[in-house]
């Protein structure tokens, strides 16, 4: 399945998995069926490796998103998308997550008008994200904001790309989340 995690290759037709949808190997053609806890535990894998995550912080915000009241597969998408990270890839500052990340980590963004390095900031409705005056000339953000017409801004999302500002609008609900993702069974890998 193509995650997307190399930024604009997986846009082109050079992207590995248009190109070769099996694995590497001699073996890779051959598939066997797989049970319901391998489909299980590939999918949480699947959405782990979407947000660059470790076992140890994923596992904490499914335990987040069960205590919260609603759906916990819908809360826990809900969490993931507003990790700040997550934020500055969806507003087109960045071509992937870990570019994101690496953005925030070396302190290029302001949330609310302070400095920011934390990629794991669970951010508010009205919160708003602005690229420091200082990291105005990065050529790789430029571009990255040229490029974002392509790739689209979700609708609980606004940015002004004129100033480097954007903002979380409302929270997001699990119809504005276009990432394949079968919430449902990392529920129920969890929940054995």
């Amino acid at each position: 399945m193509e995650l997307f995690l190399k930024g604009e290759r997986c846009y082109t037709d050079k992207c590995a998995i248009k190109r070769r949808n099996y694995p590497p190997g001699q073996h890779g053609q051959s598939r066997s069926k797989t049970s319901d806890y391998g489909v299980q535990l590939r999918e949480k894998q699947k959405v782990r490796r979407i947000y660059g995550l470790l076992e140890k912080q994923f596992r904490g915000y499914f335990q987040e998103a069960d205590r919260m009241k609603g759906v916990t597969g819908e809360n826990l998408l809900s969490l993931l998308e507003r990790r700040l990270d997550n934020v500055v890839y969806r507003l087109g500052f960045a071509t992937s997550r870990t570019e994101s990340r690496q953005l925030v980590r070396h302190g290029h963004f302001t949330l609310n008008g302070r400095k920011v390095n934390i990629p794991s900031i669970q951010l508010k409705q009205g919160d708003v994200i602005e690229l420091r005056e200082k990291s105005r000339k990065i050529v790789a953000i430029n571009d990255s904001l040229e490029a974002v017409v392509r790739r689209g801004i979700p609708q609980w999302l606004d940015l002004q790309r004129d100033v480097f500002k954007g903002a979380l609008k409302a929270l997001p609900l699990r119809e504005d989340i276009t990432t394949p993702i079968q919430e449902q069974l990392i529920v129920e890998l969890y929940s054995k």
